[in-house]
């Protein structure tokens, strides 16, 4: 079985690989590929979150055409009525004949980090400025350094992707 990411984030590679050999067993192979999202480089709503997430995995059908599956991840945040910022990420996996999609949990942003993305800087880069680090988004992410390495960025994407592939588990419901 093949499986084409729509990156080449390491920790995007390796969460699909766990979740698609959780529901299929060893005869994966997970490959990644850059392709655009065509949204922002900071999706700043729940809506172009997902859109990028699917932007993502239509992409890497176009690109790689002979593969099983094709998975996007976009990670995004969104201002809820209080004021505060959320990050979260959407996933949204296509095959030949169906399409899954989830969205992790999600959590609220420092002020600083929030105000650094209202100011159009990509959340793993305010991430790397407040917390003195350099490419997080291909480590741990916020969700690592916030939780103090207690779910790391790979961990928080796993149940979404396996919560997407609901659909190619059960294709007789879908």
């Amino acid at each position: 079985m093949r499986v084409i990411v729509a990156s080449k984030n390491p920790v995007k590679i390796l969460c699909a690989s766990i979740a698609f050999k959780k529901a299929f067993g060893d005869r994966v192979n997970v490959e990644g590929i850059s392709v655009p999202s065509n949204v922002a480089d900071q999706p700043m709503t729940d809506a172009e979150t997902l859109l990028g997430a699917k932007n993502r995995a239509i992409n890497a059908r176009i690109e790689v055409p002979n593969a099983d599956y094709w998975i996007g991840i976009e990670g995004g945040v969104d201002q809820n009525q209080e004021g505060e910022m959320h990050a979260f990420a959407w996933v949204y996996i296509a095959s030949n004949n169906q399409e899954g999609k989830a969205k992790t949990a999600s959590f609220e942003l420092p002020k600083k980090i929030a105000e650094l993305v209202n100011q159009g800087i990509e959340l793993g880069i305010a991430d790397d400025m407040v917390f003195n680090r350099s490419n997080s988004k291909q480590k741990n992410g916020a969700v690592g350094i916030l939780t103090n390495d207690l779910i790391d960025r790979a961990s928080y994407y796993e149940p979404a992707v396996i919560l997407a592939l609901i659909p190619f588990l059960n294709p007789a419901l879908y």
